[in-house]
Order: C-alpha cells, then structure tokens, then sequence
C-alpha cells in the first residue's frame, strides 16, 4: 500500500473531528473521500500532508511504509504527497516559472536548466490549456477561481507525486471547467499510472467525469468504505443523514 491511516483520531482546536480510523490506499488507484461539511475531510487531507492546525492524538500515517507523523511538509512533498489545495495561497512577486521550477529541483534533487524547465513547463500548460504568458505572472496573484485550480493541477503535471490529495477542486467550476480538470486528470493517470489520487469532494458531480475505485464517506468521526460507486446515487436521494448515527 502506498498510504495506511492506522487507528488515527484527528483533534483540531478543541474538536474531536476523527476516532480511531483506519484506511489503505494501494498505488494506482483513485478514491472519493466523501461527508458533509465539517465532517473533516479537508483536515484529514492537511494531517495527510503535514499542514499545521490538525493534531494526530492516535494512531500512524504511513507513506509507503515510513512512519510520516512527525516529517515537515516539505519532506513529505519530497516523498511524494501532493495536496491541491481548496483555497490556493497567493505568492506576490514570486512567477509561476521560478516557483515550480525551485519545487521541481527540491522534488527530484535534480538542476535542470531554465530553458530545459520552460519547454517541460509549456508542455504541461499546453495540456491544461494554459496560456503560456501565466507563466510569468506572480502565482495566483490575479488569478480567477478556475485560473487557481488549473494551476494546481499544472504543478501536479510538473511535479509527478505518487500521493495526489485533492481538496474540493470542483467548488465554484463550471461544467466545462470540471470537464477540463477530468481531463487533465486523466492525462496524469496515463503519465503516472502508479499514482494514488484522493479526491475530497461534498457533491458527487465531479465523480460523473473521473472513474474512482471506491467510496468513502466521512460522518460524525467515522468513515464507511465502499468499493464501487453505487453508494453515491444512495447520497444523492437521501443525503449524508443517512450515516447519522441517531438516525432511527
């Protein structure tokens, strides 16, 4: 498996968001992780990646095989993990060519030149349908809500994790816009056939365009797996109460 959550419980702030869960995802595969809002996807993603705010109380992440609850975000991007982030930073006076170049180089521990860097760069923003001028523009500073997104995904093309967390990336996206992050989604699928992807969503939409091997549901601190997708047409009709525990 390339990521075990073993027995893990999450506490952000003063909140209990998640007991005792246990979850493996093995290389090449494309899971939902589904649940209401506050359920704590997002958080479960950032404990994942190492952002600061969630605390594990219990239990061990793993990334194939090595103990990552105590490594830095940055290590944990060096092994692997990819998080496209929900609501993208904006880093003024820093361009989007010096940015994913820098992260490119720590990635593989490789220089590579800028002419070099910029041929692999336009390639990948021709397949997102990126105008090659954004590649000059300090990242995200401007940028539209769908301008943000596609430039996630642009660094997941240049950067090759084996882990791809994705945070809600269908919130505010049209239909041809989701159509389009599908799309690139699987180009990377075909790049990286090994690649582990996560996508954390609250609405099945985007599962109608990109083809996931199974489905879990995050509520009241417990996840319910699935394997398939029928359990999302059970979503739509009758919504998340369906995994409330009080439900009679």
């Amino acid at each position: 498996m390339i990521l075990n959550l073993e027995h893990c419980s999450l506490l952000i702030g003063q909140k209990q968001l998640i007991n005792d869960l246990s979850l493996s995802i093995a290389p090449g595969t494309v899971h939902a992780l589904m649940g209401p809002n506050g359920s704590g996807k997002s958080s479960l993603a950032h404990a994942i990646m190492g952002v600061p705010g969630p605390i594990i109380t219990q239990g061990t992440i793993r990334f194939n095989g090595i103990d990552s609850n105590d490594l830095p975000i940055h290590k944990r991007a060096q092994q692997g993990i990819f998080l496209v982030f929900q609501h993208p930073y904006e880093i003024p006076g820093v361009t989007v060519r010096t940015f994913l170049k820098e992260a490119y180089q720590a990635r593989t521990g490789q220089h590579i030149s800028v002419s070099d860097f910029s041929t692999m760069l336009y390639q990948a923003m021709d397949r997102l349908q990126m105008d090659r001028s954004y590649a000059d523009r300090a990242v995200n500073d401007g940028f539209s809500g769908g301008e943000k997104k596609r430039l996630e995904l642009l660094q997941a093309m240049v950067l090759k994790p084996e882990l791809l967390l994705i945070d809600e990336i269908d919130s505010g996206l049209d239909v041809d816009a989701l159509k389009l992050v599908a799309h690139a989604l699987g180009q990377l699928r075909t790049e990286l056939p090994q690649m582990a992807i996560i996508i954390i969503t609250h609405y099945p939409r985007i599962l109608e365009y990109i083809p996931v091997d199974a489905v879990h549901v995050l509520s009241e601190g417990t996840v319910h797996s699935y394997a398939g997708t029928a359990i999302i047409t059970e979503i739509e009709q009758k919504g998340y109460a369906l995994f409330s525990q009080d439900r009679s």
